[in-house]
């Protein structure tokens, strides 16, 4: 091996190897940059003496301190638990339209649920509760199962069509085209009278054919004018909100198959407070309703009525 041979321009060494004329000088590397490397390596070590580090098969090793993020993360939990312990305690006792009366209980249940709907809903709901195709809007006043407090935490517990949960929000809308029930073109002036009524399409032959159809099919859930129904969890087809689309190939694709949007059944995966929490924070929306009047008793009494005089 030949000796490499020193640059006659700087006098330094040659690293001994050349590309096309071109050789690189074996210059030393500076001071400062070796003791910074030196004293990186000494720092690596006593880190990984002292916190966790070296991966093992199941875990890692510990460290001299016995920190982790872990227990960082449980000290935090813990002593947020106690800090908020009296309050869960009030807001568990207490009835879901007691804390939407009460503005000291409703006000910790919607920052309670704030941060709950973050963890367990906008993957659905989005971010802001927006929805998107097939999860509904929660911000708006459109409500397949109603929009009160109670409501709404009724959902929350039981979800819908939730396999094995006896009290879930249950509907089955035929498939209409699917099963035979309307053919193709029956389909399409059911469309029809449905964007009609919407507003978003205006009066034809297809539209006057296709609201026979839906009087004979149609209004027994969703209402003689498309008002909908919340006992059956039908949807209002009068207005312009859409859970799945509104225009014929969305439409098309509803009647002829059907919709069987499924959530789950918060009440046995989150705690009754917790539950609590995220029925009044989605109430506080801007889509929340009073707690409907409770049906008259047919067997109370009427008062009697003075005669006009």
């Amino acid at each position: 091996m030949s000796k490499p041979r020193l640059d006659d321009a700087t006098g330094v060494e040659t690293v001994g190897h050349e590309w096309d004329g071109i050789e690189e000088l074996n210059n030393p590397l500076p001071r400062w940059w070796l003791w910074s490397f030196y004293a990186c390596i000494v720092f690596a070590i006593g880190y990984s003496v002292v916190y966790p580090a070296i991966p093992m098969l199941d875990t890692a090793t510990a460290g001299t301190f016995g920190w982790s993020s872990r227990g960082d993360l449980d000290k935090e939990m813990k002593a947020e638990s106690v800090r908020t312990a009296a309050m869960r305690s009030e807001l568990d006792q207490a009835s879901i339209e007691q804390i939407a009366t009460d503005p000291r209980l409703r006000r910790a249940a919607i920052d309670g649920g704030r941060a709950a709907f973050k963890v367990n809903c906008i993957q659905c709901h989005g971010n802001g509760a927006a929805g998107s195709v097939g999860y509904p809007n929660l911000n708006d006043d459109d409500w397949l199962w109603g929009g009160d407090a109670a409501a709404i935490h009724q959902t929350l517990v039981n979800g819908i069509r939730q396999p094995g949960d006896d009290a879930t929000r249950m509907s089955m809308m035929p498939a209409f085209g699917r099963d035979g029930i309307l053919t193709a073109p029956q389909v399409q002036d059911v469309v029809s009278h449905v964007r009609l009524i919407a507003g978003e399409e205006k009066p034809s032959a297809s539209a006057q054919r296709g609201a026979e159809l839906f009087t004979a099919n149609c209004a027994v859930c969703h209402g003689a004018n498309g008002e909908g129904s919340r006992a059956v969890g039908a949807p209002k087809l009068n207005d312009a909100i859409w859970l799945y689309g509104g225009d014929r190939k969305a439409l098309t694709q509803t009647i002829t198959n059907a919709r069987y949007g499924v959530m789950p059944s918060w009440g046995n995966r989150l705690d009754p407070v917790t539950v609590k929490m995220l029925a009044t924070y989605v109430h506080s929306l801007g889509g929340g309703e009073a707690a409907p009047a409770p049906a008259a008793d047919p067997a109370a009494p009427v008062a009697p009525v003075a005669a006009a005089q």
